[in-house]
């Protein structure tokens, strides 16, 4: 079975051809990374506007690469929640006219399920139940994976994503955007030991998160620096920023493990190319020896061959939508998907 996946949430607008949720044909990126960093960060009604610019052309070669026509393919999956408003209805909007003109099955994708999808991609033993740290700019959740299409959030931030506290220290630091990139390239040369930072624990919640009291320590120390004209090291800022994520994300990730008694366990999302984050996750799993996935690093950033990947088991649990289908800016992973 041969779905075409499309993705538009952000600033990447991406399609692909998958075949039964498991084998890439294809998998093409326009990315606007370039044009954002020229203002520090995503612009919304750039990002919209970009889509509707790339989006024909970037499924045209999807298909094109894969050596298929619209005529083969068995339904069309698309990113509809959750992002920023104008870009998901670009995706969307798109992918109706082709199901419409086409009379192939609509399929409604959430985003964070098919970034946990990105692991059957490259793992075909990899099937479910299983506990999933989903970590990107937006999202940082434990999900338990009971299958392709049930899950539950055991954990997830109660302020910022791990993501979004790594761009606010970085640009805080003066680094490019995308930030979380180039401060986990910077931390690879500091001392993680430097500094002693605060790790904030949500009373009442085992597996919850909270980083936006960890993101204010880092902007306090820069501030505190430059009002004494003191220089910050920031490779050892960036190294001990990154251990003290790091641990939080795993130790709680472990704890929601041998509570639950999983022993799969699987990284998925932007973040998930951290270079500290998967070691931190490779060391304690090993310890304790759990069974961990990684996804490859072309695989963590949005991209349609996740939302393909995902789409074909919303298909064959029925998860088809019709006309009416619209864009959800925010929207639980454990939504109906329709």
């Amino acid at each position: 079975m041969l779905i075409l996946g499309i993705e538009s949430s952000c600033d990447e607008t991406a399609a692909s051809v998958v075949e039964d949720g498991r084998r890439v044909l294809s998998n093409v990126v326009a990315s606007q990374v370039e044009e954002h960093r020229l203002y520090g960060g995503v612009v919304p009604e750039i990002a919209g506007r970009r889509h509707a610019e790339a989006i024909s052309g970037v499924v045209r070669r999807a298909l094109e690469e894969a050596g298929v026509t619209l005529a083969d393919v068995d339904g069309i999956a698309v990113t509809y929640a959750p992002g920023l408003i104008g870009a998901l209805l670009v995706g969307v909007s798109f992918a109706k006219g082709l199901a419409l003109s086409t009379d192939k099955p609509l399929i409604p994708v959430h985003h964070l399920r098919s970034h946990i999808a990105s692991n059957y991609l490259a793992y075909p033993d990899l099937k479910p139940p299983f506990l999933c740290l989903v970590v990107s700019g937006g999202h940082s959740h434990i999900v338990k994976v009971d299958s392709y299409t049930h899950f539950e959030v055991v954990g997830r931030t109660r302020d910022d994503a791990a993501g979004e506290c790594y761009d606010k220290a970085a640009r805080a630091m003066g680094m490019p955007y995308p930030g979380g990139v180039a401060l986990d390239r910077l931390a690879e040369e500091g001392d993680p030991h430097a500094f002693t930072l605060p790790r904030p624990r949500v009373e009442g919640s085992r597996y919850d998160f909270s980083f936006s009291g960890l993101k204010t320590a880092v902007l306090n120390r820069l501030h505190n620096a430059a009002q004494k004209g003191e220089e910050v090291n920031k490779a050892d800022l960036c190294a001990s920023f990154r251990r003290t994520v790091t641990e939080m994300l795993v130790e709680n990730t472990m704890l929601a493990a041998e509570d639950l008694g999983a022993h799969t366990i699987v990284l998925a999302g932007g973040v998930a190319a951290n270079a500290g984050l998967r070691r931190g996750m490779q060391a304690a799993c090993a310890e304790r020896g759990y069974e961990l996935y990684l996804p490859p690093l072309s695989l963590c950033g949005d991209n349609g061959a996740m939302v393909a990947a995902q789409g074909y088991y919303e298909l064959l649990a029925g998860n088809t939508a019709g006309a009416d289908l619209n864009a959800v800016a925010s929207l639980p992973i454990t939504a109906d998907n329709r």
